[in-house]
């Protein structure tokens, strides 16, 4: 029988080293995933207040010119109910690492209807059921911490009434009083601002017709130009998209997702059974396609 004391010194050190890793029947663990910082691995952007922050969430607070701010516009629906669209800056939506690290800029929403946490968002779009009298929308990191400056969360607060409502933007410190400034120019969100050209292949929608859109990605450029689509309930959609890198289409509001493969056209197409505008964008890039107006 070999003894340790027999083996060689490489062979002995080889020996220690792979009892080191299934020691006590655990498994090899690294201090973190190779190929990332730190930062990534530990979450350790930001301070995190001592006290415990809203709904049992700490806040993780950023210095005022880097901490995220958000807006919200709610507008009603055809068939009740509200229309969410957030409006962010400094901050992107992740659902791929929920869960994940706390990093600056990173993150989801939280919906709180007359302050009791209902939904949370992981783009853009949005919906509230009828009922409710108030929308708080704050702004959570990865690991699920809220997002703060100077002591407050980062949140905006918009009122559900019988008119389109918008909030100021807002960042983490105390909500200002100040009404947004008006611009004569149409808002992105809304549906009754002029739609432009439809987008090469397109039809005249009606009841119960197929709409088909060709777009192209190539780079950042999108063609046609991204553009609004009139749609009616009921319309049949068929969006075809070629894209010169991997990514993931995405259409808001309808939660639909296609795959999309280099210089391949990929085809999805959906029935437009809810009313409301609804974004069209790339999950990798982050281009928005086209919007859909439906009616």
């Amino acid at each position: 029988m070999t003894r340790p004391r027999d083996l060689a010194p490489p062979v002995l050190a080889l020996v220690v080293a792979v009892l080191a890793l299934v020691g006590c029947g655990g498994r090899a663990t690294t201090h973190h995933k190779p190929g990332t910082s730190h930062e990534e691995a530990t979450g350790s952007s930001g301070t995190l207040l001592p006290a415990e922050g809203v709904g049992g969430h700490r806040l993780r607070e950023l210095p005022a010119a880097d901490a995220p701010t958000v807006r919200a516009e709610a507008r009603p629906d055809s068939e009740g109910g509200w229309n969410i669209h957030l409006t962010v800056e400094r901050f992107r939506f992740t659902p791929e690492s929920t869960g994940g690290a706390a990093l600056p800029g990173r993150g989801h929403a939280r919906l709180l209807v007359d302050g009791r946490e209902t939904a949370r968002m992981y783009g853009p779009w949005g919906y509230v059921p009828a009922g409710g009298r108030t929308l708080t929308v704050r702004l959570h990191a990865d690991d699920h911490t809220v997002w703060a400056a100077a002591g407050a969360p980062v949140q905006t607060t918009v009122r559900l009434d019988a008119t389109p409502a918008s909030s100021p933007p807002t960042s983490s410190a105390p909500a200002s009083s100040t009404p947004a400034p008006s611009s004569s120019a149409p808002s992105a969100a809304d549906p009754s601002a002029p739609v432009s050209p439809r987008p090469t292949g397109s039809r005249s929608p009606g009841p119960g017709r197929t709409v088909t859109l060709a777009i192209t990605v190539t780079g950042t450029t999108v063609s046609p130009p991204p553009s609004r689509i009139e749609l009616k309930k009921g319309d049949h959609l068929t969006l075809r998209v070629t894209s010169d890198r991997a990514d993931t289409l995405h259409v808001h509001g309808y939660d639909r997702e296609l795959p999309l493969s280099p210089g391949t056209p990929a085809t999805l197409t959906l029935t437009t059974d809810r009313t409301g505008l609804f974004e069209v964008e790339t999950h990798e890039s982050g281009l928005v396609l086209t919007q859909l107006v439906v009616r």
